[in-house]
C-alpha cells in the first residue's frame, strides 16, 4: 500500500481554502500545504498578531503564496457573522474546520453562554459552515473537512443531551470528548443531507491522532492531564504529520461522502493517512438529527432548506 504523503496532493491552482485556526500547529501546516499546491488560502485567528505572523511564515517559506488571513473567534457567534459577512461574495472551494481547544481543566463558557469546549469545537464550526453555504455554493466542487478526534470515540461515547452544556457534571476529557464527537456527526450528516436533496457538496472529516501541537498544552494547562501529556509528547508524531489525515480529506480526488481519515499506525496515533471506519457512536442517525435541530436552535443558524430533511419518524 502507497503511503500517502503531501507530495499526492493533487494540484489545487485556482481554488480557494479557507482553513481555521491556522496559526499553529495542524492548521497552520495545513495551510502551508494547500497553498504550496497552488490554492489560494484564507486562514483564521484569533488576533491580528498571530494572523499576520502564520502569513509572513507561510509567505517567507513560499513567497508566490497567495495567502491571507480574517480574525475569527469561534468561541463568539457574533465573530463568526462577521468573519462569514467579511467573506461576502467570495468563492470558497474548501473549508478546513480545524480550530477547537482541548480539556479546560474547569467548565468555562464562550461568549454566549456555551461550554467552551463545546461551544468552540464544535457550535461554532457548524453556525460557520452554515452561514458559509452561499459562498461554498459558488464552487463547481466544494468540500468541508472537519478535524474530529480519536476521543470522538472515549469518554461518554454519545451526546449527553441531558446536561449539553456540563452545568451539571463537567469533566474535561468528557467534554472535549463530546465536542469531538458532535464535529464528526456533523460531517457525516451534513455528507448525507447534501447526498439526500442533490446539493453538490462533499462533507468529510479527519483526526491527526497524536501530534506535537500546543493543544495539549494551552488547554489542559497546569492539570494532571497537561502533566500526562507533555511527559508523552516525545512518543507524538509532528505537527506536519499530524495534518496529513486533514490534507488528503481536503484534496483527494476520489473522497467518499462522508469518509473519515487517521493515521493508519499504532492503533490510529500516528502513521500514514488512511479512510478509517467511522466509530459506533457517530452512526447513531437519530442522534444526529436531534444535534442538528438543536444546534440550529442554539446558534440561530437556520440552514438553507436544500440540506434540511425531514425528521426520523
Amino acid at each position: 500500500m502507497t503511503r500517502w504523503s503531501v507530495s499526492e496532493i493533487p494540484p489545487q491552482d485556482g481554488k480557494v481554502a479557507l482553513v481555521t485556526g491556522a496559526n499553529s500547529g495542524i492548521g497552520w501546516h495545513t495551510a502551508l500545504e494547500l497553498a504550496r499546491s497552488g490554492a489560494e488560502v484564507i486562514l483564521s485567528a484569533r488576533t491580528e498578531g498571530k494572523g499576520r505572523d502564520s502569513v509572513e511564515r507561510i509567505s517567507r517559506e513560499l513567497p508566490s503564496a497567495h495567502v491571507r488571513f480574517e480574525i475569527l473567534d469561534l468561541a463568539s457567534l457574533a465573530s463568526v457573522r462577521r468573519f462569514a459577512s467579511r467573506i461576502g461574495d467570495a468563492r470558497v472551494d474548501i473549508l478546513v474546520n480545524n480550530a477547537g481547544v482541548m480539556a479546560i481543566p474547569k467548565r468555562e463558557e464562550t461568549e454566549d453562554g456555551f461550554e467552551m469546549q463545546f461551544g468552540t469545537n464544535y457550535l461554532g464550526p457548524f453556525a460557520l459552515t452554515g452561514l458559509l453555504m452561499p459562498a461554498l455554493g459558488r464552487s463547481k466542487s466544494p468540500r468541508v473537512t472537519t478535524v474530529s478526534s480519536g476521543a470522538a470515540n472515549q469518554g461518554l461515547r454519545r451526546i449527553n443531551f441531558e446536561d449539553l452544556q456540563w452545568h451539571q457534571s463537567y469533566g474535561a476529557w468528557k467534554a472535549y470528548c463530546q465536542s469531538k464527537l458532535a464535529d464528526l456527526m456533523f460531517a457525516i450528516e451534513l455528507g448525507q443531507r447534501t447526498a439526500a436533496t442533490g446539493v453538490n457538496l462533499l462533507s468529510d472529516a479527519s483526526h491527526p491522532g497524536a501530534a506535537k501541537t500546543n493543544l495539549q498544552t494551552s488547554g489542559p494547562r497546569g492539570s494532571m492531564m497537561g502533566r500526562l501529556m507533555s511527559l508523552m509528547r516525545f512518543t507524538f508524531q509532528s505537527a506536519a504529520d499530524g495534518a496529513l489525515p486533514t490534507l488528503r480529506a481536503a484534496t483527494e480526488k476520489d473522497a467518499p461522502q462522508g469518509a473519515f481519515y487517521g493515521p493508519g499506525s499504532r492503533g490510529g496515533m500516528a502513521g500514514p493517512p488512511i479512510q478509517i471506519p467511522i466509530p459506533a457512536p457517530a452512526q447513531d442517525e437519530r442522534a444526529r438529527r436531534r444535534l442538528w435541530d438543536v444546534s440550529e436552535e442554539l446558534t440561530g443558524v437556520r440552514w438553507p432548506p436544500s440540506v434540511v430533511v425531514s425528521k426520523l419518524g
